[in-house]
């Protein structure tokens, strides 16, 4: 599983200290540059801690020469509620036509259709109860039998990594992840403790 890191911090070092592949999270918050400009990255909206339209349509537009490097653009969202996202995708889905746009699951999304024909990618975010829930893991089993990219927001801990690693995922970010070598270095030592204990 890919681990995409919105951060500064050297991504060789972040890899060692998770134990697996790590790319960058590009966001409209930080705006940090791609540390492997050939690289794959993905690129959130920062509708989370706040959408501002005009960063992150900034932001697309910096990066547009690498549309072919980047894994997926998760569409503006409405935090908690997949009914409001949905009316928001059908507005920025043109204006993103030329990404691999993903769908935001929001909570309630598992009542709702989710327009396949139109994205490449879905990004599992939501309150916790949702990411937990097996209205999420059915929304990854489907994404996965139609061959699209799966991306779960704010993986910060170990059980949670291994979860989603099981169901599938593609790749994952965390806020703590990116921030904390302490929070990467549980990660890793979580991912061996089987091995420890032989």
């Amino acid at each position: 599983m890919l681990v995409l890191l919105d951060t500064s911090h050297d991504l060789d070092d972040c890899a060692k200290e998770i134990g697996c592949e790590v790319e960058q999270l590009l966001t409209p918050l930080t705006r940090f540059n791609l540390q492997r400009p050939s690289a794959r990255f993905g690129i959130d909206n920062g509708a989370y801690s706040g959408f501002c339209k005009g960063d992150f349509l900034s932001l697309l537009e910096r990066e547009k020469e690498k549309i072919s490097q980047c894994l997926f653009v998760a569409a503006p969202d409405v935090i908690g509620s997949a009914r409001r996202t949905l009316e928001v995708f059908r507005y920025w889905e043109p204006l993103l036509r030329d990404w691999p746009i993903a769908l935001v699951a929001q909570d309630g999304q598992q009542d709702l259709t989710i327009l396949w024909s139109l994205v490449s990618a879905v990004f599992i975010g939501g309150s916790t109860e949702f990411k937990m829930s097996i209205h999420a893991a059915q929304i990854i089993a489907a994404a996965k039998m139609q061959d699209k990219w799966v991306h779960v927001g704010r993986v910060n801990t170990p059980g949670r990594f291994e979860y989603f690693e099981k169901l599938g995922a593609d790749s994952i970010d965390g806020t703590g992840l990116s921030r904390y070598s302490w929070m990467r270095e549980s990660v890793y030592k979580h991912q061996r403790q089987p091995e420890l204990i032989k």
